[in-house]
């Protein structure tokens, strides 16, 4: 017996041992291995994430200013920085080195904190924990450039790679993107002939030109600099075969491009002559490139406008009049905007008689809404928004056909060229260079269409203020964000647009949402009966006390009213009362549910296991038993 318990003792040590050599072993073999088994995979990163942090060639120090002593009084955001921390050490384990992250806390007066504001870095006042709370990234590159996230939205929390990643490319690619900028409206700083004064440049190509790198792109141009990251194109109306060549040849490199396309510009001023001012009224202002389009897998249809009831503003037609609504006017708010990050954190974004995009059937090109109308809307023709006189005329005969149309869209992919049969007159390739049929492997093109272009001038989302004898532009919608999330997205290389919104980390409790709803709609009946009730008992019980308040002036009050204002108070009390019983049991299968996970939790979980091991102890001693049997 002694020798027995020796030889077990000793398997038992060897085994100890064994499995420490394995832990340690494992332990520097698999390092940096991961196994994301979570349903929405949120421990894995982007394959474009991925190559960009392969792309870095110079070190990147980046900065997390979290604190985390304020965040421990504050649930929901130190579970999202505890999140953010551990993908920015997972970042940072993958970057080969080349991410250098420092966690910091900043103190209340401290170096650190100047540092974070210098940085870019915002501090949030919190009244709870008294002081600053910071929770923001900042990096800066081998050139002294540097970069910010101010700070960290929880309700942002889909776009944390792309915020995050968005940050690296552009400390690791630092120089300034080149936009090339078509337009045929007069968006740029110009002259009045009749008045001779200065036009400012519309805000949105101001602001573009404090980002990028803007070249103006004469629209009968030839060629497309190889250096150009993103193209804009804006009422591209009439566009001669070589210029639209140009443009197609240029996505078929892998080009980006951001287009506004209209069925009818109010600020296209072509047609226009000083002799007959109603030709400029009546000149087609539609812009429809089709042959591109098509070749982009995008249907538009130049001659309808989306007229929308359920997003029309209100506007004056002439001065000194009520505003009127306009459904051509159309007022975009969150519930119109797609989840990406074009359009994440905006607003509201004004839109006046713009078009509807489709995607054309049977096209391999991906195509994604990014602004949608309401469903009650319906195609006008765009002739009837000509000369209009009364806005209200337009819902003559309205039926809303209950389609959400997009307003602007997302397109992608491997795209065939717009001219088959090979350039057209007036097109010399240099020597040795063919033109390409279809994009190139592993490029695929990028297009960002809105279809309307009135929405990038001042007056649907800028109003000028004075501001100590200064003019100062205030935007009252978020059409200029839209420009630059949109242009800033675009100007990034196909691995950063790539990198779109995720599923977040914090998920709904689905299952006491849908007993949520099943309880509203089960007890909201009941509820709105009684408080019917409450408010007619409420009526009555006053009309019977006012006479009262009559009566003591005069005579005494009657026995039968005072036991009808009696029967009030006490009707009053009891409808109160199952009010408040009906009220309650609105939660009343919440709190059920959360009963029976806590009974499967702390005893059925547990039993569970009690039972697996006592079944897997009965199996063993069984199992001995039969073998002793038979040794004997």
């Amino acid at each position: 017996m002694t020798k027995r318990s020796t030889l077990g003792g000793a398997a038992l040590v060897g085994l100890a041992l064994l499995f420490i050599g394995l832990t340690v072993l494992f332990d520097h073999a698999l390092r940096g291995w991961r196994l994301d088994l979570t349903e929405n995979r949120l421990y894995t990163t982007a394959a474009g994430t991925d190559r960009i942090l392969a792309s870095i060639k110079e070190p990147i120090n980046l900065y997390f200013f979290y604190s985390e002593k304020t965040a421990q009084q504050l649930p929901q955001l130190k579970t999202y920085g505890t999140r953010v921390r551990e993908f920015l050490e997972e970042l940072a384990g993958r970057a080969n080195g080349k991410l250098i992250l420092h966690v910091i806390d900043p103190q209340p007066f401290s170096e650190e904190e100047d540092r974070a504001a210098e940085l870019g870095v915002r501090g949030m006042p919190v009244a709870a924990a008294g002081g600053q709370f910071y929770f923001g990234l900042a990096g800066t590159n081998s050139t002294d450039g540097h970069a910010a996230v101010e700070v960290f939205d929880p309700h942002k929390e889909q776009f944390l790679e792309y915020d995050v990643i968005k940050l690296v490319y552009q400390l690791a690619n630092p120089k300034k993107p080149v936009v090339a900028w078509l337009s045929t409206l007069p968006m740029d700083s110009n002259t009045d002939a009749e008045s001779g004064r200065t036009r400012e440049a519309w805000m949105v190509l101001s602001e573009a030109r404090q980002l990028f790198e803007v070249r103006a792109l004469a629209p009968g141009a030839t060629r497309i600099d190889p250096d150009v990251n993103v193209l804009v194109l804006v009422h591209p109306k009439a566009l001669s075969p070589v210029t639209q060549f140009a443009i197609d040849q240029f996505a078929l490199r892998g080009g980006h491009i951001l287009m506004f396309i209209d069925p009818l510009s109010e600020n296209d001023v072509s047609g226009g002559d000083p002799q007959n001012p109603m030709a400029a009224m009546v000149a087609d202002k539609s812009s429809h490139p089709d042959a591109l389009l098509a070749a982009w897998g995008v249907a538009f249809d130049a001659s309808k406008v989306v007229a929308d009831r359920g997003r029309a503003l209100a506007v004056t037609m002439r001065e000194g009049e009520e505003p009127v609504t306009h459904p051509g006017v159309l007022g975009l708010d969150q519930s119109s905007f797609s989840d990406d990050v074009v359009t994440a954190g905006l607003s509201n974004i004004n839109m006046a008689m713009a078009g509807a995009l489709a995607p054309i059937e049977g096209s391999r090109m991906r195509f994604e809404p990014l602004l949608e109308s309401s469903t009650d809307a319906q195609l006008l023709p765009s002739a009837r928004f000509r000369l209009l006189q009364d806005p209200a005329s337009l819902l003559d005969g309205f039926k809303p056909t209950g389609v959400r149309y997009t307003l602007a869209a997302r397109v992608s992919g491997l795209a065939h060229t717009a001219f088959p049969d090979g350039p057209p007159a007036g097109v010399t390739l240099p020597a040795g260079q063919l033109d390409l049929k279809s994009s190139l492997p592993n490029r695929p093109m990028s297009l960002i269409v809105f279809a309307d272009t009135d929405m990038l001038s001042d007056f649907l989302w800028v109003r000028m203020q004075n501001f100590f004898g200064q003019q100062v532009a205030q935007a009252w919608a978020s059409n200029g964000d839209v420009v630059q999330n949109a242009l800033g997205n675009l100007a990034g290389s196909a691995d950063l647009i790539s990198v779109r919104g995720r599923a977040t980390f914090t998920r709904p409790f689905e299952r006491v949402e849908k007993l949520r709803r099943a309880a509203n709609e089960r007890f909201r009946a009941k509820e709105q009966e009684l408080e019917s009730q409450l408010h007619d008992t409420e009526e009555k019980l006053t009309g019977l006390q006012a006479k009262d308040q009559k009566s003591q002036a005069s005579v005494l009050v009657t026995p039968e009213q005072e036991r009808e204002i009696g029967h009030f108070r006490l009707e009053k009390t009891r409808i109160r009362k199952e009010l408040r019983a009906v009220r309650a049991g609105l939660d009343a299968d919440i709190k059920g549910l959360g009963t029976r996970l806590k009974l499967i939790n702390i005893v059925g979980v547990p039993l569970l296991f009690a039972l697996l091991a006592l079944g897997i102890a009965t199996w063993r001693r069984r199992r001995a038993s039969t073998l002793k049997a038979g040794l004997i």
